[in-house]
């Protein structure tokens, strides 16, 4: 890690190799993610978009200070909202994405808060979905940087996800496969194929990942993601056996070391989906959201989800 420093209240720049950047934002709790960008003499790719108008804005303006070159390919993790909500404002760029990401965006529509989070202003967004798509990988260079985007073939977070590894530099931004400090969420992918996925990335190498949400991190965050989706499995089996609901088996639940994740609620969604498939679901089967949803919000207390995006 080379440097560092803060734009306006929103994030922070990393710069995690030579003319590569992260871009860390708060706490990383809901629609607060993480984004990154390559420097290059004939332009800037960027990874990710951020949640809000205000938000996506400062990252260009963060960019600007680090390049006087457009942002001429934007690569999308996954559908998200908070990565994929201001693609519009890279109008210059050729915006990437795995091959479903394009109909879940546009599926997913514009952004709203209630009834289930405090209110956002999230600006006059327009949906951009990706135009260039891929299947399992595309490499794109930045001069001869090789940064290779991959999709590993199941659902995991989500049935769209992909990495940005640059195997030269060993850097790996990892969206929302990866958590540091918040609660990892599987609810619209998969507990098996998430666990399949990390155990295949982690063999990639990296030593230097970006994940979604939260700090800038090294390998050992494999583990601790991990380790949480076991405690999730655990807990899903004990539950079905008492003949519990996930709503009811995430109020049984001490969270014990995991207690401390920002976001915690989300144990509910994710019981949702480890209750699928302990029911013999497939990997990535659409669940009822708006169900799930309110559960969480009950586990908090009736509350929406707090939100500072």
């Amino acid at each position: 890690m080379v440097a560092s420093r803060d734009r306006d209240c929103f994030g922070k720049t990393v710069e995690v190799s030579s003319g590569v950047y992260a871009y860390i934002q708060g706490d990383g709790s809901w629609w607060i993610n993480n984004t990154g960008f390559l420097v290059g003499s004939r332009g800037v790719v960027s990874i990710d978009a951020c949640s809000t108008e205000a938000r996506t804005r400062a990252y260009l303006d963060a960019i600007d200070d680090l390049s006087d070159q457009p942002v001429r390919t934007l690569i999308n993790t996954h559908h998200h909202g908070d990565h994929t909500f201001g693609n519009y404002l890279f109008p210059e760029a050729t915006i990437v994405g795995q091959e479903r990401s394009r109909a879940a965006i546009q599926a997913w529509g514009t952004p709203r808060s209630a009834p289930f989070w405090t209110e956002v202003e999230w600006g006059d967004i327009e949906l951009a979905p990706p135009f260039l798509t891929f299947d399992e990988s595309v490499t794109v260079y930045v001069d001869d940087l090789a940064c290779k985007v991959m999709h590993m073939g199941v659902p995991a977070h989500t049935n769209n996800d992909a990495v940005a590894w640059l195997p030269e530099r060993k850097v790996l931004f990892a969206g929302d496969l990866l958590f540091r400090d918040v609660t990892p969420f599987i609810f619209q992918g998969s507990l098996g194929g998430m666990l399949q996925t990390l155990s295949a990335v982690e063999e990639l190498g990296a030593e230097t990942i970006v994940p979604g949400h939260g700090p800038v991190s090294g390998p050992e965050i494999f583990g601790e993601v991990t380790s949480y989706l076991r405690f999730v499995q655990q807990v899903a089996a004990d539950g079905i056996a008492a003949g519990l609901t996930p709503l009811e088996a995430a109020r049984e639940t001490d969270l014990g070391e995991f207690a401390d994740l920002l976001d915690y609620e989300r144990i509910v969604g994710n019981l949702h989906r480890a209750y699928s498939e302990a029911r013999g679901e497939q990997w990535g089967t659409p669940l009822d959201a708006v169900a799930a949803l309110e559960d969480m919000v009950i586990f908090n207390g009736g509350k929406p989800l707090s939100c500072h995006a």
